[in-house]
């Protein structure tokens, strides 16, 4: 080490152990000596500046506790006086620094009264323009001294008691809002209004803050104005055909008389929402036994094509008059979707036992190419653990194989372990999935004690062969073959049994519409996915050859091994 290297390090080490014997020390120290020592800690830090922060923060507070003087609460104020002379680089984050611990003390400070004055004070200068601060530190500051009207009135006055006149506060307070408003500002000027307790009945004000999208402003500042501004909030929201907003201050201030149409618009509007996801189950707690948005609900249904779910309804709270689906002329043509008989040539069999367990396993291992989903009950309790996985489909252009993995797991573990790992583990058949990580992931913490969910060979995620990954297997399905999937049935109970022939269908179409994408993608032009046909070969560098429990597809490579098809696969066969 060099001498300059060597007095550099020495000066470091002295400046440190002055700061720390300062700091241990609170009593002689004054506020512009501790604002230096504090700039000093932070800049010799080497740390990142979220980490420098959290552990001067901590320091703070322990200097904080340290009898400074004249108490912790005036001595916190008069460093914020003098922190704008470091330069605005380091006088807001220091000015929170500051804040953040002194609200953390947990003694009450002797001398707060003596700070409020003093803080007071400040906000007027800081209002005023005379000190520089943000925003943010302002509110902070008039939250962590509890700071009013009266008190900001003292501090204008300098008098020891106010004779209730409140103008002098109001000509700091008011203009300074006036001109958060002009530069938007909105959330800010709304915050210091309630705080101060400063109404502007101007309904024009609301639509500004409207019309600039400021939401959370307009409702929070309609609230504090009372349940007349409420109301024009609803209106606007209603006007402006944004409904989920409405319904939720409807629900949030009781208006539900007030606005009863708009109300049950925006029940159907959640409603229609939750079908869309195939939610139905939601849906249905959501409508609450109303007879009139369960009718809709069957409408819902009946317009998605979903005749169990209609029945089911109309048994469930007796509804009549809905004419059959198959008869309904009244129902809107929908998109067209694809049909489990367009992509598999024979049959959907259902496996629940050692037999035909056996069976499906050796006609899908003469297979080179399969399709491969599961479906399990959703959960709709937030924070909740999943529900196993129910059924695992295996499809190839022939045959769809359901197999029962609830029924199977508990009375023929073994031979459902053995089976799989045939499958799931030949490297001669290449497994087609979509989004397999969550498959895979879902796989694995259902059933942690079978070693078939713990390792496979040959696995290619569908998804990642193609950027644009909007409208999920549906919408692929739509741009490669021209017909989507419909996914009314998604949601629904799959740990019943029988399954419904409809559900069974839908199960088999996930894992079967896999095999034709992957048909066009092995035989796509160069016009769909690139020029010169560079694209043609893309799907095979996403293929991975080996992989254990980390399921993590396509990015780290530390846990897995990537190759190309191997000369023992022919997928053109």
């Amino acid at each position: 080490m060099g001498i300059k290297e060597r007095a550099k390090k020495d000066e470091n080490n002295e400046n440190r152990t002055i700061i720390l014997h300062t700091f241990s020390d609170m009593s002689r120290v004054s506020p512009t000596v501790f604002v230096y020592l504090l700039k000093e800690s932070y800049v010799r830090g080497t740390q990142k500046a979220t980490t420098k922060f959290r552990v001067l923060q901590q320091q703070v507070l322990q200097i904080l506790q340290n009898s400074p003087q004249p108490g912790p609460a005036t001595f916190v104020v008069q460093c914020l006086y003098v922190l704008p002379i470091l330069g605005q680089l380091y006088t807001e984050g220091f000015g929170h620094l500051m804040l953040s611990s002194f609200r953390r003390l947990q003694t009450v400070s002797v001398d707060l009264s003596e700070a409020q004055s003093l803080a007071s004070q400040l906000v007027a200068a800081i209002m005023g323009g005379d000190v520089i601060y943000g925003d943010p530190f302002l509110i902070k500051l008039l939250e962590a001294f509890d700071i009013r009207m009266t008190n900001i009135q003292k501090a204008i006055s300098c008098r020891e008691e106010s004779d209730g006149n409140l103008d002098m506060a109001k000509a700091c307070i008011e203009p300074f809002i006036s001109r958060l408003i002009q530069s938007e500002s909105y959330t800010t000027a709304v915050t210091i209004m309630e705080h101060f307790s400063i109404h502007q009945s101007d309904q024009s004000f609301l639509e500004k803050m409207m019309q600039q999208n400021q939401f959370s402003a307009a409702e929070k500042w309609a609230t504090f104005m009372g349940k007349a501004m409420v109301c024009a909030t609803v209106q606007k929201y209603i006007d402006m055909k944004m409904l989920r907003k409405a319904y939720k201050l409807i629900k949030e201030n009781d208006l539900e008389q007030e606005f009863s149409e708009a109300y049950h618009m925006c029940k159907e509007s959640a409603l229609k929402s939750l079908a869309e996801k195939a939610c139905w189950d939601v849906a249905e707690l959501k409508a609450h036994g109303n007879r009139k948005l369960l009718e809709y609900l069957v409408y819902l249904a009946m317009e998605a094509g979903y005749s169990e779910k209609v029945d089911e309804l109309c048994e469930r709270y007796a509804l009549t008059g809905f004419v059959n689906i198959e008869d309904s002329q009244a129902v809107p043509p929908k998109t067209r979707y694809l049909t489990i008989h367009e992509l598999v040539s024979e049959d959907i069999i259902w496996v629940d036992n050692v037999d035909g367990l056996l069976n499906a396993t050796s006609l899908i291992e003469a297979c080179k190419l399969i399709g491969v989903d599961c479906e399990w009950k959703p959960n709709y309790i937030k924070g909740s653990k999943p529900n196993k996985v129910s059924i695992m489909q295996i499809a190839s252009e022939k045959t769809a194989f359901i197999i029962d993995l609830l029924t199977l797991s508990v009375a023929e573990p073994i031979v459902l372990d053995t089976c799989l790992k045939r499958i799931l583990l030949s490297p001669s058949i290449l497994k087609l999935g979509y989004n397999l990580q969550c498959d895979l992931k879902q796989l694995s913490h259902s059933y942690e004690k079978m070693e078939c969910f713990k390792h496979y060979e040959m696995l290619l995620d569908i998804q990642n062969v193609f950027k644009e990954r909007k409208g999920g297997l549906s919408g692929l399905s739509e741009k490669i073959l021209g017909a989507g999937l419909n996914k009314t049935r998604r949601n629904s109970n799959w740990e019943q049994r029988p399954l419904s022939q409809n559900q069974m269908e839908y199960a088999a179409l996930d894992a079967a519409v896999l095999v034709h994408i992957f048909r066009h993608i092995r035989n796509q032009t160069p016009s769909l996915n690139g020029k010169d046909g560079h694209a043609k070969l893309e799907w095979k560098s996403k293929i991975v050859s080996h992989m254990g429990n980390s399921f993590k597809l396509p990015k780290t490579k530390k846990k897995y091994k990537k190759k190309k098809v191997g000369p023992g696969i022919n997928i053109n066969s």
